[in-house]
């Protein structure tokens, strides 16, 4: 079963200076970090933040091919996790056909807010995320992360500076 999940937020982890992208449950107050590159997390936050750019950038060339292939981008469903790496895939209609493609995670919650579809995650994948949310041997333990994640508030969320 998948979950619905929205972008809580962006950030930057304190132990690592890399940027996360913080995911929660629809319909519980579960959050899910995803630790993301600095140029995906930066095309991440260009959407949310709704800052038209003079020309299409990479996610907003993959949006459009969609449009002018006659296709439909339905869902984004972030499906596992390999060697503490995400997988997802992206659910695209043209037609009768549905067709699946593979893709970072990163990259297809940026082309998802872009194509305004719902982004899910595989049951398994949050219940694990969520057990283990460091991702890293050092730093704070998931159970700390995963706290200090869910005490945050909307000040804390969506001042993404880079």
């Amino acid at each position: 079963m998948d979950i619905e999940v929205r972008i809580r937020g962006l950030m930057m982890d304190p132990a690592t200076n890399m940027p996360i992208v913080v995911l929660k449950d629809v319909a519980s107050e579960a959050v899910m970090p995803i630790w993301v590159g600095i140029f995906e997390a930066n095309a991440i936050a260009i959407e949310i933040e709704k800052v038209a750019a003079p020309r299409p950038m990479t996610h907003d060339l993959a949006r459009n091919l969609i449009r002018y292939l006659k296709g439909q981008l339905e869902r984004v469903v972030i499906t596992e996790i390999k060697n503490d790496t995400f997988h997802s895939v992206l659910w695209l209609r043209q037609g009768d056909e549905i067709v699946t493609v593979d893709a970072r995670p990163s990259d297809a919650i940026a082309i998802a807010l872009r194509a305004d579809c719902p982004i899910y995650v595989a049951e398994e994948v949050m219940q694990s995320a969520r057990l283990n949310t460091s991702g890293q041997p050092e730093g704070p333990t998931g159970e700390q992360l995963r706290g200090w994640l869910e005490g945050l508030n909307d000040e804390d969320l969506g001042h993404y500076k880079m």
